[in-house]
Protein backbone atom coordinates (compact mmCIF):
# COMPACT_ATOMS: atom_id res chain seq x y z
CA UNK A 1 0.00 0.00 0.00
CA UNK A 2 1.36 3.45 -0.39
CA UNK A 3 1.60 5.95 2.21
CA UNK A 4 -1.36 8.19 0.95
CA UNK A 5 -3.40 5.26 1.23
CA UNK A 6 -1.90 3.83 4.77
CA UNK A 7 -2.44 7.99 5.93
CA UNK A 8 -6.17 7.93 5.04
CA UNK A 9 -6.80 4.49 6.12
CA UNK A 10 -5.20 5.58 9.68
CA UNK A 11 -7.27 8.73 9.75
CA UNK A 12 -10.31 7.51 9.61
CA UNK A 13 -9.70 4.09 11.85
CA UNK A 14 -10.00 1.57 8.74
CA UNK A 15 -9.08 -2.20 8.66
CA UNK A 16 -7.00 -3.11 6.02
CA UNK A 17 -6.34 -6.75 5.18
CA UNK A 18 -4.20 -8.23 2.34
CA UNK A 19 -5.55 -11.59 1.08
CA UNK A 20 -3.43 -14.11 -0.45
CA UNK A 21 -5.83 -16.35 -2.54
CA UNK A 22 -9.59 -15.69 -4.04
CA UNK A 23 -10.80 -18.50 -1.84
CA UNK A 24 -10.13 -16.59 1.25
CA UNK A 25 -11.97 -13.18 -0.40
CA UNK A 26 -15.15 -15.89 -1.10
CA UNK A 27 -15.10 -16.93 2.43
CA UNK A 28 -14.63 -13.42 3.87
CA UNK A 29 -17.75 -11.96 1.84
CA UNK A 30 -20.01 -14.89 2.36
CA UNK A 31 -19.20 -14.45 6.17
CA UNK A 32 -19.54 -10.56 5.97
CA UNK A 33 -21.94 -10.64 3.32
CA UNK A 34 -20.30 -8.06 1.59
CA UNK A 35 -19.89 -8.01 -2.25
CA UNK A 36 -16.08 -8.26 -4.04
CA UNK A 37 -15.74 -5.24 -5.98
CA UNK A 38 -13.49 -5.16 -9.50
CA UNK A 39 -13.84 -1.71 -9.83
CA UNK A 40 -12.36 1.37 -8.11
CA UNK A 41 -14.66 3.66 -6.24
CA UNK A 42 -17.08 3.46 -3.41
CA UNK A 43 -19.58 0.93 -2.75
CA UNK A 44 -22.90 0.67 -2.61
CA UNK A 45 -24.80 0.28 0.55
CA UNK A 46 -25.85 -3.56 -0.69
CA UNK A 47 -22.20 -4.07 -1.51
CA UNK A 48 -20.75 -3.55 1.90
CA UNK A 49 -21.14 -6.03 4.50
CA UNK A 50 -21.14 -5.80 8.55
CA UNK A 51 -19.30 -7.70 11.18
CA UNK A 52 -20.34 -7.46 14.74
CA UNK A 53 -16.29 -7.93 15.81
CA UNK A 54 -12.90 -7.94 14.46
CA UNK A 55 -10.50 -9.18 16.60
CA UNK A 56 -6.31 -10.21 16.37
CA UNK A 57 -5.36 -13.44 17.87
CA UNK A 58 -2.52 -15.51 17.98
CA UNK A 59 -2.42 -19.26 17.76
CA UNK A 60 0.63 -21.39 17.94
CA UNK A 61 2.85 -17.99 17.06
CA UNK A 62 0.34 -17.46 14.27
CA UNK A 63 -1.41 -13.81 13.73
CA UNK A 64 -5.19 -15.14 13.20
CA UNK A 65 -7.86 -12.11 12.41
CA UNK A 66 -11.07 -13.34 13.17
CA UNK A 67 -14.98 -11.82 11.99
CA UNK A 68 -17.29 -12.60 14.78
CA UNK A 69 -20.96 -11.90 13.02
CA UNK A 70 -23.37 -14.63 14.37
CA UNK A 71 -26.43 -12.97 13.79
CA UNK A 72 -26.55 -12.45 9.57
CA UNK A 73 -24.33 -15.53 8.85
CA UNK A 74 -24.14 -19.40 9.61
CA UNK A 75 -20.68 -20.12 8.51
CA UNK A 76 -18.17 -21.04 10.84
CA UNK A 77 -14.49 -21.79 11.01
CA UNK A 78 -13.17 -25.09 12.74
CA UNK A 79 -9.66 -24.72 13.90
CA UNK A 80 -7.65 -27.93 14.17
CA UNK A 81 -4.15 -28.16 16.19
CA UNK A 82 -2.14 -31.04 16.37
CA UNK A 83 0.97 -32.77 17.39
CA UNK A 84 2.24 -34.12 13.87
CA UNK A 85 0.94 -33.66 10.25
CA UNK A 86 -0.34 -37.16 10.09
CA UNK A 87 -2.35 -36.50 13.11
CA UNK A 88 -3.82 -33.18 11.96
CA UNK A 89 -5.00 -35.13 8.58
CA UNK A 90 -6.88 -37.69 10.43
CA UNK A 91 -8.86 -34.72 12.33
CA UNK A 92 -9.68 -33.12 9.44
CA UNK A 93 -10.64 -36.26 7.59
CA UNK A 94 -12.81 -36.62 10.71
CA UNK A 95 -14.37 -33.56 10.48
CA UNK A 96 -14.78 -33.74 7.30
CA UNK A 97 -16.83 -36.94 7.16
CA UNK A 98 -18.72 -35.34 10.07
CA UNK A 99 -20.00 -32.51 7.91
CA UNK A 100 -21.10 -34.35 4.93
CA UNK A 101 -22.77 -36.72 6.93
CA UNK A 102 -24.90 -34.03 9.03
CA UNK A 103 -25.44 -32.70 5.36
CA UNK A 104 -26.82 -36.16 3.79
CA UNK A 105 -28.86 -36.15 7.10
CA UNK A 106 -30.77 -33.44 6.79
CA UNK A 107 -31.65 -33.71 3.15
CA UNK A 108 -32.48 -37.64 4.18
CA UNK A 109 -33.05 -38.19 7.71
CA UNK A 110 -33.77 -42.35 7.10
CA UNK A 111 -31.35 -44.49 8.99
CA UNK A 112 -30.70 -48.58 8.84
CA UNK A 113 -28.99 -50.26 11.79
CA UNK A 114 -25.07 -50.26 11.66
CA UNK A 115 -22.62 -52.43 13.37
CA UNK A 116 -22.99 -55.05 10.09
CA UNK A 117 -26.28 -55.66 11.06
CA UNK A 118 -28.05 -54.57 7.61
CA UNK A 119 -24.96 -56.69 5.70
CA UNK A 120 -25.80 -59.90 7.61
CA UNK A 121 -29.68 -59.38 7.44
CA UNK A 122 -28.99 -59.01 3.36
CA UNK A 123 -26.85 -61.64 3.08
CA UNK A 124 -29.42 -63.88 5.10
CA UNK A 125 -32.21 -63.12 2.75
CA UNK A 126 -30.50 -63.26 -0.24
CA UNK A 127 -29.26 -66.91 0.59
CA UNK A 128 -32.62 -67.92 1.29
CA UNK A 129 -33.57 -66.14 -2.54
CA UNK A 130 -30.56 -68.40 -3.66
CA UNK A 131 -32.08 -71.71 -2.34
CA UNK A 132 -34.97 -71.21 -4.79
CA UNK A 133 -32.79 -70.59 -7.78
CA UNK A 134 -31.63 -73.57 -9.70
CA UNK A 135 -28.74 -73.64 -12.22
CA UNK A 136 -25.51 -71.14 -12.52
CA UNK A 137 -27.24 -68.76 -11.36
CA UNK A 138 -26.94 -70.08 -7.80
CA UNK A 139 -23.69 -69.55 -7.22
CA UNK A 140 -23.42 -65.63 -8.32
CA UNK A 141 -25.94 -65.10 -5.48
CA UNK A 142 -24.15 -66.66 -3.03
CA UNK A 143 -21.19 -64.87 -4.05
CA UNK A 144 -22.96 -61.87 -3.30
CA UNK A 145 -23.78 -63.10 0.24
CA UNK A 146 -20.24 -64.12 0.63
CA UNK A 147 -19.05 -60.52 -0.20
CA UNK A 148 -22.13 -58.87 2.26
CA UNK A 149 -20.64 -60.63 5.30
CA UNK A 150 -17.42 -58.94 4.49
CA UNK A 151 -18.56 -55.89 6.45
CA UNK A 152 -19.31 -57.90 9.84
CA UNK A 153 -16.48 -60.28 9.81
CA UNK A 154 -14.08 -57.13 9.43
CA UNK A 155 -15.47 -55.64 12.27
CA UNK A 156 -15.21 -58.86 14.12
CA UNK A 157 -11.45 -58.78 13.05
CA UNK A 158 -10.61 -55.24 13.91
CA UNK A 159 -12.54 -55.72 17.49
CA UNK A 160 -9.96 -58.86 18.13
CA UNK A 161 -12.99 -61.41 17.85
CA UNK A 162 -13.31 -64.43 16.53
CA UNK A 163 -14.97 -63.66 12.96
CA UNK A 164 -15.82 -67.43 12.64
CA UNK A 165 -17.71 -67.73 15.74
CA UNK A 166 -18.93 -64.29 15.55
CA UNK A 167 -20.99 -65.03 12.24
CA UNK A 168 -22.04 -68.30 13.23
CA UNK A 169 -23.70 -66.65 16.71
CA UNK A 170 -25.27 -63.82 14.47
CA UNK A 171 -26.80 -66.58 12.63
CA UNK A 172 -27.88 -68.23 15.19
CA UNK A 173 -29.33 -65.25 17.20
CA UNK A 174 -32.97 -64.04 17.19
CA UNK A 175 -33.19 -61.12 18.13
CA UNK A 176 -33.59 -58.26 15.37
CA UNK A 177 -30.87 -55.94 14.20
CA UNK A 178 -28.17 -58.01 15.48
CA UNK A 179 -24.78 -56.35 15.35
CA UNK A 180 -21.30 -56.41 16.75
CA UNK A 181 -20.19 -54.19 20.31
CA UNK A 182 -16.99 -53.44 19.31
CA UNK A 183 -16.50 -52.56 22.77
CA UNK A 184 -17.48 -55.23 24.73
CA UNK A 185 -16.92 -57.53 22.07
CA UNK A 186 -20.52 -58.87 21.89
CA UNK A 187 -22.94 -59.83 19.44
CA UNK A 188 -26.47 -58.36 20.00
CA UNK A 189 -29.45 -55.96 18.63
CA UNK A 190 -27.38 -52.55 17.69
CA UNK A 191 -28.18 -49.29 18.43
CA UNK A 192 -25.75 -47.48 15.92
CA UNK A 193 -27.46 -46.50 13.22
CA UNK A 194 -25.88 -45.63 9.39
CA UNK A 195 -27.65 -43.19 6.61
CA UNK A 196 -29.99 -44.86 4.22
CA UNK A 197 -28.32 -42.78 1.86
CA UNK A 198 -24.88 -43.68 2.77
CA UNK A 199 -25.62 -47.31 2.47
CA UNK A 200 -27.41 -46.52 -0.64
CA UNK A 201 -24.45 -45.08 -2.74
CA UNK A 202 -21.95 -47.98 -1.33
CA UNK A 203 -24.17 -50.71 -2.53
CA UNK A 204 -24.88 -48.84 -6.16
CA UNK A 205 -20.98 -48.10 -5.93
CA UNK A 206 -19.63 -52.04 -5.44
CA UNK A 207 -23.01 -53.61 -7.76
CA UNK A 208 -21.36 -50.63 -10.76
CA UNK A 209 -17.86 -51.82 -9.89
CA UNK A 210 -18.45 -55.66 -9.99
CA UNK A 211 -20.50 -55.25 -13.15
CA UNK A 212 -17.94 -53.26 -14.78
CA UNK A 213 -15.37 -55.54 -13.93
CA UNK A 214 -17.59 -58.62 -15.52
CA UNK A 215 -18.25 -57.11 -18.55
CA UNK A 216 -14.22 -56.18 -19.80
CA UNK A 217 -13.69 -60.00 -18.43
CA UNK A 218 -16.51 -61.20 -21.28
CA UNK A 219 -15.06 -58.97 -23.54
CA UNK A 220 -11.55 -60.34 -23.19
CA UNK A 221 -12.89 -64.08 -22.92
CA UNK A 222 -15.09 -63.39 -25.94
CA UNK A 223 -12.21 -62.06 -28.12
CA UNK A 224 -10.78 -65.03 -30.52
CA UNK A 225 -7.08 -65.89 -29.34
CA UNK A 226 -4.52 -65.88 -31.67
CA UNK A 227 -4.25 -64.35 -35.36
CA UNK A 228 -6.45 -67.15 -37.26
CA UNK A 229 -5.90 -70.11 -39.50
CA UNK A 230 -2.60 -69.76 -41.08
CA UNK A 231 -3.25 -69.89 -45.25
Amino acid sequence: LSEMALHFIDRYELVCLKLSSKWELRRLCQATGATALVRLGAPTPDEMGTCDRMEQTTVGGRTLTIFQNPSSTKLATLLLRASTNSVLQDLERAVDDGVHAMEVATKDGRCLAGAGATEFALSQHISRYADTCPGLDQYAIRAFCTALKIVPRTLAETAGMDAVKTLADMSASTAPNVGIDLESGTIGTTQVLDLYKTKLCAFQLAVDAALTVLRVDQIIMSKQSGAGPKQ
